[in-house]
């Protein structure tokens, strides 16, 4: 319809047609009017499915997200929150922008390592966030699509250069809990740098896929480690049983030690008792001989003054006294028997000069 309308108006006077005496008032300026008023909006719309400029004037922003505008292709610094607002339809173009935390997959990242072989990272997830201050400076450096640059293809870039740097051994088992840190300390560099917008959370890699060969000889390494390392841990386990024992030994015969030591104790308390209760024993007999002793000493003292006072010539007269007294034998018979018997003879001057020398004695003793 619109080359029709744009045949017709390149055609001269001359060439139309002459109208149709069929066709009344419908002959006028109105048709022309309405065939450009049709091609007008078939452009609009046209335009508008290419462009995604939307004909409504309200719309709605998500939650998380903040709207940003274009007119005209030229971004605008209008920044409008979660909810519902109002834009001109045809000339103002909208995109809500998440600034809340995401997750981006890198999918299918081939790279080759230091050795030239061909490893293929199946997923990557970086998860970031966009500050909503910095919306407007991201995204008219970048465009809506700033993850691609900044996620996606520097993503690709770093696995790349990691690997190219390192062999298969590194990248597949000695480094590969390091390529998380590697990849999000890469990332947060270059965006604080470019664009300080981009906040790198965190990066989760997925174990490459290798060549089904040198896989499989990973495996069996790996069987033949977990092997040794079983063995080990079997040494290990024999090592802590016998130190086991050994610590067992140890306390048993310490314990035993212990309890022959507190019974010689014992046994030695016990004899120092009896040594003890032998010595007060011992002290208590000496005590009471010496006491024995020292009563008969006083008791001999006391006779010996006892005795002493009763040397009197009196006493000693009468102690002499009886004792001729009783050892006088009488005999009685005739003077004829044959028997010869001997006379008493009774000196009286001889019991005086005793008594005397008794007498003497004492002085002298006194």
């Amino acid at each position: 319809m619109e080359a029709q309308a744009q045949q017709q108006q390149q055609q001269t006077p001359a060439q139309r047609p002459p109208p149709s005496p069929r066709s009344g008032s419908l002959c006028g300026p109105f048709p022309f009017l309405f065939l450009f008023a049709a091609a007008a909006t078939s452009i609009l719309l046209s335009s508008a499915s290419t462009s995604k400029i939307s004909l409504t004037i309200l719309h709605q922003v998500p939650e998380g997200h903040v709207g940003v505008y274009w007119r005209g292709g030229a971004l605008l610094k209008t920044i409008t929150d979660p909810g519902f607002h109002w834009k001109m339809p045809l000339l103002t173009h909208y995109e809500p922008i998440q600034v809340t935390l995401q997750t981006d997959q890198v999918r299918d990242i081939p790279c080759g390592t230091k050795g030239g072989v061909m490893i293929n990272f199946t997923r990557i997830e970086v998860v970031n966030r966009l500050r909503k201050d910095y919306v407007y400076d991201t995204l008219l450096n970048y465009g809506v699509h700033y993850d691609k640059t900044w996620i996606y293809d520097k993503i690709h870039h770093e696995i790349n250069q990691f690997c190219s740097s390192h062999s298969l051994q590194q990248v597949y088992i000695d480094m590969f809990d390091q390529i998380d840190e590697r990849m999000k300390d890469a990332l947060q560099g270059d965006c604080t740098r470019y664009a300080p917008g981009v906040e790198i959370i965190s990066v989760r890699v997925t174990k490459p896929t290798i060549p089904e060969s040198i896989r499989q000889n990973y495996v069996q390494m790996e069987e033949e480690r977990t092997k040794a390392l079983i063995a080990m841990e079997k040494q290990k386990v024999a090592e802590k049983e016998a130190e086991t024992q050994k610590k067992i030994a140890i306390s048993e015969a310490e314990k035993n030690a212990h309890v022959s030591k507190i019974i010689m104790e014992q046994k030695l308390m016990e004899k120092e008792s009896g040594r003890r209760q032998q010595q007060i024993d011992n002290e208590m007999n000496l005590a009471r001989e010496k006491s024995l002793a020292d009563a008969y000493y006083y008791r001999l003292m006391k006779e010996a003054e006892a005795n002493k006072l009763k040397l009197t010539p009196q006493y000693l007269e009468l102690r002499f006294i009886e004792a001729i007294a009783n050892g006088t034998k009488i005999y009685f018979g005739d003077k004829l028997v044959p028997v010869q018997i001997p006379n008493m003879v009774f000196d009286q001057k001889l019991l005086g000069n005793f008594l005397e020398r008794m007498n003497k004695m004492s002085g002298s003793v006194a």
